[in-house]
Formats: structure tokens, sequence, C-alpha cells
């Protein structure tokens, strides 16, 4: 996490894996964006004209291809700042979306939707409080990327359940063991991002009150 305006991305042992640029339009941004469009699209057939097996098609496409755009910036040397941010954007965008669309037709119960929005909104406050100390969001963590492929692997094999009885009962073991694993390392990524926020703004606060007057 840094204040400056470009950066190396570095690996675990601290060695730099990839330069940050300033590009827009590059293939992984475009595949980023594609993605995105995928949101509306699965709302509208899921929720209106009720066509599930087009929705989870659509869904599995938009789970499946949550690294695609990742490791193509990282082979083609094409990671960008926008790409950082749509990248996690159309994670949260298809976790929220389809999480919201199955409570409404009650394939997931709204307990399982209230437990991920609570992560959602204790990651926002600490975004907002590192916004404040000039910080912007901290890099994606393995385990967060980790609950996000989990989580939107879960989906699509839920929606199935709820769609086809003749598999209901394997495709929701299935689906449920993924879903409840994927809920679990979301709020373990969510306690990391926490605590690195925390210690960012004790040495923030540590540095103010050495300074010299």
């Amino acid at each position: 996490m840094s204040r400056r305006p470009a950066r190396a991305e570095r690996s675990a042992s601290g060695g730099t894996t990839a330069v940050v640029g300033d590009r827009v339009l590059t293939l992984p941004n475009v595949i980023s964006f594609v993605r995105l469009l995928g949101v509306p699209l699965f709302l509208y057939l899921f929720l209106v004209v009720r066509a599930d097996v087009a929705a989870i098609v659509v869904l599995a496409i938009g789970g499946t291809s949550d690294w695609v755009d990742g490791w193509i910036a990282r082979r083609l040397h094409q990671v960008s700042r926008l790409g950082e941010l749509l990248d996690p954007l159309a994670d949260r965008l298809y976790i929220l979306a389809t999480l919201l669309a199955f409570t409404a037709r009650e394939v997931v119960p709204w307990q399982f939707t209230g437990a991920l929005l609570a992560r959602e909104l204790l990651l926002l406050g600490s975004l907002a409080v590192l916004r404040r100390y000039g910080y912007g969001p901290p890099p994606v963590h393995y385990v967060g990327k980790t609950a996000t492929f989990l989580l939107l692997a879960a989906f699509p094999i839920l929606l199935l359940a709820a769609a086809a009885p003749g598999v209901a009962t394997a495709a929701g073991a299935i689906g449920w063991g993924l879903a409840w694993w994927g809920l679990v390392l979301y709020w373990v990524a969510g306690a990391m991002y926490v605590v690195q926020a925390s210690r960012l703004v004790r040495e923030m606060r540590a540095r103010a009150g050495g300074a010299p007057a």
C-alpha cells in the first residue's frame, strides 16, 4: 500500500514482479470491462426474464474468468492502476449482485447474504480511514482472491441446484461447501485488511506525534 503515484508489485519474497503503469486500453482492462457488463446481463436474465440456464452460463463465465485478466496482465506486462481497480470491482459487483438476486428468489438465505454484506461494510470503513490518511486501497491478498474464487464458483452451482431438481442434492452439497468456505476466507481476508490498515494508521500517528514542532 503506498501514497506514491506509481509503484511496483512485489512478491512475497520481496522481489519486484511487475511495474504498475497508467495505460487504460489494454487487453486485461477490456476483459474486466466485459466482466462488468456481465453483471447487469445476469440480473436481467435471472430476475426479469427468469432464464435460469442462461443466467448460469453468464455466472459461470464471469466466475471462471476471474483470474484471466490478472494472469494476462502479468504475462503481457500490462499491469495498470485501472486494472487493479477494475478487477476487484468486477469481483465485488458479481458477488453483491448475485447475492441480492439469490436472496430475492430465495436461492440463499438472507443470513448468508447479511454475513457477506457485513464484511463489505467493515472493509468500506477501513478504506475510508485509509483514505483519510492519504492511502489508497490495500493490495489484494491471496486469501481474498481465494475467497472470491470460491464464492464465484459456488454461485452458478447453487443456481444449478435450484433450477435442476435432478441434480439438486449433489449440486447443493458442492455449492454450499464452496460457499461456506468462501464466506470464512472472505472474513479472514477482511480481518487481515483491517489489521493492515490499523498498523498503518498507528505508524502515521506515531510519526506525526514524534515530528518536531
